[in-house]
């Protein structure tokens, strides 16, 4: 399961977005940087709350745990929550830019604060992806959000990508309240930001 990241610029970019912090869609809103408790399960501190630094890392691991980890493998959940959330879909054209063929759905929102999107296929596979951030950063972050919220993660596999030899690859299995999935995080090699994909599988 190796999916590469698409090439800048996005055809359209997403709201801001962070563990818990629910969508707005007006793009004059301050980014958010806590969880409220009880949002999503299990993803709390004990004082009732995460807080999350500011920054590209902290956004594409937000929008990816209030959407693909929390309604892992559930395209119809993870699809309302986007739309109650105020998430806009793209246009057809741009919806298979980032789908290659398959089926499924890519919602979009902009704010002046990063560009993000996020793809549902029907297959049950969730991806978030982010313009610019650092890969070394978004996987330290992703890592303690997941141990935060209880959720078991293992890395299976690492290595580079065959075609894009800047592009690195690090797979892992996730299990929580007796579900079970995959996990990909795609990160540009080195120590300066560039695009970022995390994707849940079955």
């Amino acid at each position: 399961m190796k999916r590469l990241l698409l090439p800048t610029p996005f055809l359209l970019s997403v709201l801001l977005l962070l563990v818990g912090v629910v969508a707005r869609a007006r793009a004059d809103d301050p980014p958010a940087t806590t969880l409220p408790a009880g949002t999503p399960p299990a993803a709390t501190a004990p004082s009732g709350e995460v807080t999350l630094p500011a920054g590209a890392a902290s956004q594409v691991v937000g929008l990816f745990m209030q959407s693909c980890v929390r309604f892992a493998l559930d395209p119809a959940g993870v699809r309302g929550w986007a739309l109650h959330a105020g998430l806009k879909l793209l246009p057809p054209e741009g919806q298979q830019a980032f789908l290659y063929g398959l089926p499924g759905q890519v919602f979009d929102a902009s704010t002046k604060d990063g560009k993000l999107v996020m793809i549902s296929e029907n297959s049950g596979a969730c991806s978030t992806m982010a313009e610019s951030a650092s890969g070394a950063a978004v996987v330290k972050v992703l890592e303690q959000v997941m141990q935060l919220a209880h959720i078991d993660l293992t890395m299976t596999h690492e290595d580079d990508d065959k075609v894009e030899k800047a592009l690195h690859h690090r797979e892992y299995t996730a299990a929580s309240n007796g579900r079970q999935w995959e996990m990909l995080v795609s990160t540009v090699k080195g120590t300066a930001p560039g695009e970022v994909m995390l994707t849940t599988s079955p």
